[in-house]
């Protein structure tokens, strides 16, 4: 199975391309369409029989969703309608689409792309991948096992979530300067650190390309820290890997 179908469904994007899986890459131009507002199951599930169609694919497909998935059900919906809590979305996805569908956490996603082909190959011990986008998503990996659907993102800081207080979105939103948020996610993943312990951080998601404008202000952390090389390819990469 060389070619599967990467879905990424995100807070405010969902997008997708067809990857190589012997090499991490995709093999189209990835599509990205607006996540609908509200986020309702009929909708979101539109757009992704929308992108199945773009790409006229029809073998297997990989599909992420932000909130805890287990054997296809949807268990938390932080940043999306939280009538998706229950659903059974593999089951869903799969009538709507036609096709062998595989439904995973959107952040477990990213960490699988990210220890098979990016920062984490080849790293023992335990790893922390943490996407800061819309909200925080977490995958934790010990000696390269995947401890699937953590959602570190929902940690409470200063009596909020820690996605409330230190997501991308959060800085965009209020204007944040690159000091003061950096302020915010050093005392997230001091605090992570604290908790976990982990050998090596891979901060991902979209600021991952922006890594020079914060890393340098984060402070104190015992881990070695770094940018995820698939950028925000690596959900649909992810995706696609969990669908075999």
């Amino acid at each position: 199975m060389a070619h599967v179908l990467g879905i990424d469904i995100g807070g405010t994007g969902i997008k997708g391309a067809p990857v190589d899986l012997s090499t991490g890459t995709l093999i189209a131009d990835r599509v990205k369409l607006e996540t609908p507002r509200p986020s309702q199951p009929d909708a979101v599930i539109g757009v992704v029989r929308q992108l199945v169609a773009d790409f006229s694919w029809n073998g297997p497909a990989g599909i992420t969703f932000p909130g805890v998935v287990m054997d296809g059900v949807i268990q938390t919906a932080a940043n999306v309608d939280k009538s998706w809590i229950g659903t059974d979305a593999r089951a869903e996805f799969g009538k709507a689409t036609g096709l062998t569908v595989n439904v995973i956490n959107d952040a477990d996603a990213a960490g699988l792309a990210e220890m098979k082909f990016g920062a984490g190959v080849g790293q023992k011990g335990t790893v922390l991948m943490l996407t800061l986008g819309t909200g925080i998503g977490s995958a934790l990996f010990i000696d390269g096992a995947l401890v699937p659907n953590t959602e570190f993102g929902h940690i409470e800081i200063r009596g909020k979530d820690a996605e409330k207080r230190a997501a991308e979105s959060v800085r965009e939103e209020h204007e944040l300067s690159w000091g003061k948020w950096a302020g915010r996610v050093d005392e997230y993943l001091a605090h992570m650190e604290n908790l976990l312990s982990p050998n090596l951080i891979i901060i991902g998601g979209g600021i991952s390309r922006k890594s020079e404008k914060f890393f340098p202000l984060l402070t104190g952390l015992r881990a070695t820290i770094v940018p995820a090389k698939m950028l925000n390819d690596a959900g649909i990469i992810g995706a696609a890997m969990s669908a075999c």
